[in-house]
């Protein structure tokens, strides 16, 4: 069993209204390999109250998605014998309602484009292993929100 840590610190600036909602959602976020990266809520959530270069949640849970994926499938690739040379994705999650007052990552859509050493897979092929790295990444494996590979 593993475990996994990331502290999070935020505090109220001089000048700042919490009671009104009047503060910036900007924060630190440090994970357990000592890198620290700014992260705020969603200016599609808070407006001016987001710190538009900080990385939010949902940017988070999509990189995270998008990361795992590529993770698992490379690590398919080479257990079929295929060697990847390159790989890059543009995820894209959509935030929806999913009650009245609530809303969720819905879904994310990866799109992967891999570069090969020598033999590559055949669609049918590749379509397959992109199913078996979703069905063993662990991230997706953790979520509710629909994950496809375009």
């Amino acid at each position: 069993m593993a475990s996994y840590t990331a502290d999070v610190r935020w505090a109220l600036a001089e000048g700042e209204d919490f009671a009104a909602g009047r503060y910036s959602r900007g924060h630190a976020i440090r994970f357990d390999g000592g890198i620290a990266v700014p992260g705020s809520a969603s200016p599609h959530v808070v407006g001016k109250w987001a710190v538009r270069e900080a990385v939010d949640p949902e940017e988070m849970l999509v990189a995270a998605l998008s990361s795992c994926h590529m993770l698992s499938f490379l690590h398919v690739a080479r257990l079929a014998g295929f060697v990847a040379h390159a790989y890059r994705d543009h995820a894209e999650g959509r935030m929806e309602a999913i009650a009245p007052g609530r809303q969720a990552v819905t879904r994310v859509v990866l799109h992967p484009r891999i570069e090969w050493t020598g033999a590559a897979p055949d669609a049918e092929r590749l379509a397959a292993l992109h199913h078996e790295a979703h069905e063993t990444c662990f991230i997706a494996n953790s979520v509710r929100a629909q994950v496809t590979v375009a």
